[in-house]
């Protein structure tokens, strides 16, 4: 049955505006994201559709964009719609940037917002000033869903580019968990080796989940 042959009172749009979003399931709730189904499939048909795809909530809110597109109903519109909502819960969750890098946390997070929420394993590169005055902050590198690679040289070039003074990285576990291979410690060594030798001062590099950060050792 298509929404709009619902009687007003039960269609979701409806019951969000009179009663709340909090009475309405999740499926009704991305029903209203979405819009309109398809021929023969309601706008909530889709949403299930949607979710059963995913997995459940969690693994929509982490979703890139072209796994939306791979349901059938499911265009560039809807998607954008949708991955742009969860984007916007993130940001307004996210705990206000400082302005200046005193210390570990205040470095994660700067780096957070563009490692969390994400299907594949990212790397990030903050420089800063002397005074620790972020200079820029970029997603450097982007692989697959348990790797991504470190290239020491390229991070080099980027902090003095900005014409910083010091810098950290960070990448993510789409796993959730935070501990650091080998090779994160080996690569966070190189590091540290390449800064010294071209004045620079390494800040840290950092694995983040969703739910934490942890510091890879050096």
């Amino acid at each position: 049955m298509r929404v709009k042959d619902l009687p007003r009172r039960e269609r979701p749009r409806e019951r969000l505006m009179a009663n709340g979003a909090t009475a309405l399931a999740d499926r009704e709730l991305l029903a209203v994201l979405l819009g309109s189904g398809f021929r023969g499939a309601s706008a909530m048909d889709l949403a299930a559709q949607v979710i059963e795809h995913c997995g459940d909530l969690d693994g929509l809110a982490r979703s890139e964009p072209h796994r939306l597109l791979a349901v059938h109903g499911v265009g560039p519109a809807k998607a954008a719609r949708v991955i742009a909502a969860f984007h916007l819960v993130r940001r307004a969750q996210a705990e206000p940037e400082p302005t200046r890098i005193t210390g570990t946390s205040d470095l994660a997070t700067v780096v957070a917002p563009l490692l969390r929420g994400h299907s594949r394993e990212r790397l990030v590169v903050m420089a800063c000033d002397v005074r620790g005055a972020v200079l820029r902050r970029v997603v450097l590198t982007e692989g697959g869903s348990d790797h991504t690679t470190v290239p020491v040289r390229d991070i080099i070039t980027a902090v003095l580019t900005a014409g910083g003074a010091a810098f950290g990285v960070a990448h993510n576990h789409p796993s959730g968990s935070l501990d650091p291979s080998d090779a994160d410690v080996v690569a966070t060594a190189r590091l540290a080796e390449a800064a010294e030798t071209v004045g620079l001062r390494f800040l840290d590099h950092l694995i983040v989940t969703d739910a934490a950060w942890r510091r890879v050792p050096f």
